[in-house]
This record gives structure tokens, sequence and C-alpha cells, in this order.
């Protein structure tokens, strides 16, 4: 468990000698690089927290970080403790100076979060949120992605990578002739710098904004006069074609949130900079965006960051930092380009760690349940449905009966984890509380990162105004967004109901994994956790 940290209230950029050129100067365009912790530094190598030991010495259990790249599967119906779980987890790898990600798609784990994690954390911080009105980030989801060996190919990579969310989200309705047309849309507008995902509806509905795009900037090579059929077309025909995904962009797209975030010409945010060591909190409400704004943005960040992961492949293993990406109701993002079962498998070479988190098996398909019940080796189960129980014992017996998976303590975990490659024998932990909030947290961790990240509105409606006035066939094209020139505190850990069923098997914690510290009162500070040296950060 972490102590409050009230070491520092400045929580906005410092300086340092080092700092690049694009972040001394607050005119220079393009992302804002974060701060990260050194990739030698010492905490990021200690183990994972999981929980206490039920029992008076309250000892530490954790997770070690090589044996977390198997993957978690976190399951627990509404109330046991799940939430206060994840939220302990992602300030812990906040903490190590481990890269993490948290798609959150309810709100309140975001909140929780934000008003807990170090002053510290403000340098590395990328908040994505409705609630951010004055600058939010902006993300061009059709940039050429960077570091690609060409910019044609970093067009095609960007491209791909949107088509493969659309189709997967939209899988009931899309089919071969949806799929060439969003390709096709992808790869032109890819072509002149600062398309955008807003460009698609035009691109699509307007033929002189088509034709005059093609004129200045070309047919992309491979297409073999998709235009020209597609003009040839009734506009019945291209209606009917193109209505499933005008009408699911539009719908998207009439949100605020989701026209700042992906309108804007140039991204502010750099995704290869979370998973090197930055912290990523995506609140993506459903209530406040909808539904279908929250799982598009949600799909569109995880396979943004998967997609920056598997460029992992060009540097040499031990250069690949560990990073932790938190999906709570994962069911509602995991609508990645390749199959969960290959991101699953793939990304532990990439030493990323995907923690999954939902409420019951129901929610997920089948072809993602069996991945996450293969790939997914480290299990967290918390109280589950006795439905569920009767599936997920597998796991866990001869040690526990489904009984037991579903009539568990509050905050009380079943875990089955991975140590030193091999599944160890499941044993039962406590979650522990969250530590308190801190006043005034959030809100400076989230002028941080606005100071960082943010593209002011008024940034955007000017360019916006502009783009309208360069109708002109040949007119310079001036895209919108310029960038910027300038629980709460979680319950004490219950015991077991009286009314439970008592246990008849062992459930203690296997000798040989790893330990946080002993003989402490469940709440406090592991001893044996090493601090975050602050040598780094002055």
């Amino acid at each position: 468990m972490r102590q409050p940290d009230t070491s520092r209230s400045d929580t906005g950029p410092t300086h340092h000698a080092d700092r690049t050129h694009a972040q001394q100067q607050p005119q220079q365009r393009g992302p804002r690089r974060l701060r990260l912790t050194p990739a030698e530094h010492p905490a990021r190598r200690h183990p994972k927290p999981l929980g206490v030991t039920i029992d008076d010495r309250g000892e530490g259990i954790g997770l070690a970080v090589a044996d977390a790249r198997h993957h978690l599967h976190v399951q627990g119906v509404t109330g046991s403790g799940k939430s206060t779980w994840l939220a302990n987890h992602v300030l812990d790898e906040a903490a190590a100076g481990r890269g993490v990600a948290l798609l959150d798609c309810q709100g309140d784990l975001a909140r929780n979060v934000l008003d807990r994690l170090p002053a510290r954390c403000g340098d590395r911080l990328i908040i994505l949120d409705p609630a951010e009105t004055d600058a939010p980030a902006a993300w061009n989801v059709l940039a050429p992605a960077p570091g690609a060996a060409t910019a044609n190919a970093g067009r095609e990579w960007a491209a791909e990578n949107v088509v493969g969310v659309f189709r997967q989200l939209y899988h009931q309705w899309w089919g071969p002739r949806m799929d060439d047309v969003m390709r096709a849309v992808c790869l032109t507008l890819a072509r002149r710098p600062g398309s955008t995902l807003a460009d698609v509806i035009p691109i699509l509905t307007r033929p002189q904004y088509r034709r005059d795009l093609l004129a200045h900037y070309g047919e992309p090579d491979g297409l073999d006069g998709f235009w020209d059929g597609f003009d040839q077309l009734s506009v019945g025909q291209r209606a009917q074609l193109c209505g499933p995904i005008l009408s699911r962009l539009r719908g998207v797209l009439s949100r605020r949130f989701a026209r700042d975030l992906l309108g804007a010409a140039r991204s502010t945010i750099n995704l290869t900079d979370v998973l090197d060591g930055g912290i990523l909190i995506a609140r993506l409400a459903k209530g406040e965006i909808g539904e279908n704004t929250a799982q598009m943005v949600g799909s569109l960040l995880l396979a943004g960051l998967w997609s920056h992961a598997i460029r992992r492949s060009a540097l040499p293993p031990d250069d690949r930092r560990d990073a932790t990406i938190v999906v709570d109701e994962c069911h509602n993002f995991l609508h990645l380009p390749i199959g969960v079962d290959d991101t699953l498998a793939e990304a532990r070479g990439y030493r990323i760690s995907l923690v999954l988190a939902h409420q019951h098996l129901a929610q997920l398909p089948a072809e993602v349940r069996e991945a996450v019940n293969a790939n997914a080796r480290n299990k967290i189960f918390f109280t589950v449905s006795p439905d569920d129980a009767a599936k997920l014992v597998r796991h866990v017996t001869p040690y526990f009966t489904d009984t037991d998976l579903c009539r568990r303590g509050a905050f009380e975990v079943v875990a089955r984890i991975v140590h030193h490659g091999h599944d160890a024998a499941p044993f039962t932990v406590a979650s522990e509380p969250l530590p308190p909030a801190i006043p005034g947290r959030a809100e400076a961790l989230r002028a941080a990162a606005r100071a960082r990240i943010g593209l002011p509105v008024a940034d955007r409606t000017d360019a916006e105004k502009r783009q309208r006035l360069a109708t002109a066939p040949g007119a310079p094209q001036v895209r919108p967004g310029t960038p910027n020139p300038a629980d709460p505190a979680g319950p004490t850990v219950p015991t077991q109901p009286s009314d439970s069923p008592p246990q008849s098997l062992p459930h203690s914690v296997p000798r040989s994994l790893p330990r946080l510290g002993a003989g402490q009162p469940t709440g406090t500070p592991w001893p044996a956790k090493p601090q975050v040296d602050r040598d780094w950060e002055d």
C-alpha cells in the first residue's frame, strides 16, 4: 500500500537539463514528450502487489514483473471489491515508474486514481476526460505511424489500424465491400497531411471534396481505380454502401469529446511514451459520452497502444520496458485488428501485461472468452455468480470448490498466479483498501496534464473557421487543430462472513511466492517495498 504523497505541491512540469528542444519551446508543433522514470530504476523491477494474507500478519503478496507478462484476468460481481483492486494496481504501477494505461468506461475508477496519484506523476500523465473542455488532448488516428520504415508504410499502418477496429466493432454490419470502402477512404485521407477521422464523412458524401483531394494528392497505390468505380455508383447505391459507416461515425462525432480528441490534425499525445513509462488515464464514461462513443474511442486507444507495442520488435528484448494496460469492463474495448488470442499470445514478447477485468463470463464473446481463459494465466477471482463459478472452478480445483468462488467475503480474492513461468497453487488474499484521497490532487494533476498535452478550444475554433473558408478547388487545406503555441477511500478488509462455508482445503499462500513485507497490520505500508528515488526528478 502507498502512503499518501504530500511531499510536493507542484504538479506541473519542471525544468530538466536534458529536455529536448521541443520540450523547452512551447511553440513547438507536435506531441509533447512525457518525462519518464529512467529505464534502469530499481523500482521498475519490484513485484506487483496482489493483496495481503488473511491472517494476523497481513503479509503482502506480490506478482513478479516477468510473470505478470502472462496477463491478468480479473473477474467479480459488482460490489465485490474489484474496482478497488484495479485502482490500487494502477497506483502501484505508477509509483514503480512503469508505464500504465487505464481504460475506464464507468468513470469512478479513473477519478479514484487521479485523487491519489503521487504529485510527481504530473509530468508523465495523459488524461482523456469529457470533463476537460478548456484544452482537451488531441489524437489523430490517421497520422502516419511514427517509427515506420517509410512514410507510405506509416500511412498504411495507420489506415489498417482504423479499418481493423471498425471491422471488429461493427462486425454485424460489416462485409467485404464495406471493408474495401473504409480501407480506400483511410488510405486516401492518410496521403494528405492533417486528415482526420472526421474527414471520412465529407470524402464519402461530397463529390467535389473528393475530386479536389484526389487531384491534389492522387490515388494511393493498390486501389486500382477504386474512386472511379465509386463515382459511377448511383446516389442510392453509394448511400446503401456507406450508410452503416456514416451513421455510426456521425453518431460518435456528434459528441464534443470525440470531436475534440479525434478531429485535430496534429496529435498532442504519444502512445509510445505511455508504454515506456507514462501514465494514460482514459475516463470514457458511457453515461456522459454514450456507449457507442466510449466503445469506439476506447477500442481505437487499445488498438493504438497495441500498434505501438508491436513496434518494439525492432528493439532488443532487454530494451523493451515493461508496461501494463488495465481495461475495466474489457468487453467494451476488445475490438482489436487482430484476434484477442493472438494479442495475448504476442504481448508477452513485447513486455506488455494486459489486465482484463469484467463482471460475468457472458459479457465476453465466445472467442474472447476462450482466449482469456487460455492466455490470461494469472487469475484474480472476487465473488462471482454461481453459473460462472461452475465454469471457473477448474482453474482452482482441487483447492477450492465452485461454492468457494461464489461465496467469498467482500474484497477477498481467490488467486491463481504464474510463478517463475509455472502455475502456482491457488490461494486467498484480501485486497487492500485505497489510501485516502488527497484534497486538490486531481485538479493539480489535470492542470499539469493540460499544460503539457492540451489543445485550447480557441485554437481549434480559429482553425475550423479557416478550413471552412478554404473551399475553392486548389485552395491550401488548413486543418483544424493547430497545436497550442503556448471507490472513495476503501473500507477496511472484512473478515469472512459467518455464514460462509468453512474451508475444507488449504488456502494459504505458497511460501515460494514473492513477499512484500510481514508483521504489519492490514493497511500499513510494506517495509520491503523500495521507495522511488527522487534524484531523477530534480
